[in-house]
């Protein structure tokens, strides 16, 4: 088999080592950046250089925080799709340093003290900050999508779990590895196809296919049960130095959901109960985020709440708020606290409907609410009284919750944890107006709750401040 300018990857990193290396990336050019525009504020100084007084004399406590600053807003660019994707990553970078300029204007025109804010300084970090992490950006997306440092898979399988991944693949852009084809023990389907992607023999011959390709990396997409030969195969495979995965595990490494199609009937015992049980450290840390939150959150809203109430009376009238039945963790029925966002009887039938994108059924003022998300203030009482939480499946209604789980495969697993005021399936999908729309949501509320820490849930609310700030609410 012919091996001509078949190249192993020189390095291999997974999808949270890529995340590392991004941040560390990004986290070296903020403090170039930092000190980039020290040096230019300091510069025009008439009385102090760069020099080690200026810093002791000039910059004050709250400029040091610019780096952290902008690495926070960099949040939704550590998601591995954007990140590769150089129109996207400048479009995050532009829209970043937008609202870094603005948020700054907004400080010195509205300061006391105009004149104590260091104009320069600020601009100079906000033109190191951009230009730098682009050039940076640029250098890790010509680095991911070199081929030399592409894996090159085979995928032990092409059934229905191999169809789908070979969907995805296809789907990516850029790709994330380089898909070589399949191998299958099923003699009919040696030498034809699947997604295009060419099924070259069984696993017999697996050992030789990963010789003469060059393979890097084998995922195991087998439905139903495996043969003993296959799975002897695979253990030489991964003592030669492969790295073997599961198809369930890339799937969610790559789209940061749980296949729900792909799953045996006990996953939700093996991953909730045996493998993902929330440590009691977790329950008493998000607990106290959950209410410190809840009251910063209930505080702004009071601020904001008699122009809000004032805007939804002239557009449609009374009333102001809303409460809907909701279930809860353990299917336990709340009330959920919003503010009017449809026309008054949007379900004068009675009966339960999906919002939907354009719902014609919003109102003016409850386009923009539910657009920057401010619809949902007054569900922070529901996360102090601990109803709900800041983050995890959105909260559903009982009706609704009855329908999907005949439809959909695990749907009452979004159930185990308490539903929140934002969440992973929030700020990674828009609007669920179909089954297979909820299907795609549920996905990524099972990833959450498999996965859920600290960590995460900050990463999620912080995503949700930009899902805001950028007006692209649901």
């Amino acid at each position: 088999m012919a091996t001509e300018n078949l190249k192993q990857p020189l390095l291999r990193l997974r999808p949270s080592e890529q995340r590392a290396l991004i941040f560390s990336g990004d986290l070296i050019v903020a403090l170039i950046a930092f000190f980039g525009g020290v040096y230019f504020w300091a510069i025009a100084d008439p009385f102090l250089d760069f020099s080690f007084e200026f810093f002791q004399k000039r910059v004050q406590g709250w400029y040091y925080l610019l780096p952290i600053i902008w690495l926070v807003m960099l949040v939704e660019l550590y998601d591995l799709h954007r990140a590769a994707n150089w129109r996207k990553t400048l479009r995050g970078l532009m829209f970043v340093a937008g609202i870094g300029l603005v948020g700054y204007a907004l400080i010195f025109f509205t300061t006391e003290e105009p004149n104590s804010l260091p104009r320069r300084g600020v601009a100079g970090f906000l033109v190191f900050a951009f230009v730098l992490t682009l050039l940076w950006r640029l250098i890790y997306i010509r680095f991911y999508t070199t081929q030399g440092l592409m894996g090159r898979v085979l995928v032990v399988g092409a059934g229905e779990n191999g169809r789908t991944l070979a969907q995805m693949y296809k789907s990516m852009n850029p790709p994330p590895f380089n898909f070589i084809g399949f191998i299958d023990d099923d003699p009919e389907k040696i030498g034809s196809s699947l997604e295009g992607f060419r099924i070259f023999a069984g696993s017999d011959r697996l050992l030789e296919l990963i010789e003469g390709l060059n393979i890097s990396d084998v995922i195991v997409s087998v439905t139903g049960e495996m043969k003993g030969q296959t799975f002897q195969v695979l253990l030489d495979t991964q003592e030669r130095g492969v790295e073997v995965t599961r198809m369930r595990t890339i799937y969610e490494e790559l789209l940061g959901r749980v296949p729900i199609h792909h799953l045996e009937s006990d996953w939700v015992i093996r991953s909730f109960v045996d493998e993902a049980r929330a440590s009691g450290f977790y329950l008493l840390a998000s607990r106290f985020l959950d209410i410190l939150a809840a009251l910063v959150g209930l505080l702004i809203f009071a601020m904001m709440l008699p122009f809000l109430a004032l805007a939804i009376m002239l557009d449609d009238g009374w009333p102001i708020f809303y409460t809907q039945t909701r279930l809860g963790k353990g299917a336990r029925i709340f009330e959920m606290l919003k503010l009017r966002t449809m026309i008054k009887d949007a379900e004068a039938d009675g009966k339960a409907q999906v919002a939907e994108e354009h719902d014609p059924r919003v109102t003016r003022v409850g386009n923009f609410l539910r657009r920057s998300r401010l619809d949902e203030f007054p569900q922070f009482w529901n996360v102090l009284r601990g109803e709900m939480a800041m983050v995890g499946p959105r909260a559903e209604r009982a009706e609704l919750v009855q329908k999907y789980q005949k439809q959909i495969p695990f749907y009452r697993a979004r159930l185990m944890v308490k539903p929140g005021l934002t969440g992973w399936a929030q700020v990674n999908y828009g609007y669920a107006a179909t089954v297979e729309d909820t299907e795609i949501k549920l996905e990524y509320d099972l990833y959450y709750i498999k996965h859920r820490s600290i960590w995460m849930d900050i990463l999620i609310i912080l995503r949700t401040v930009t899902t805001v700030l950028g007006r692209r609410g649901r």
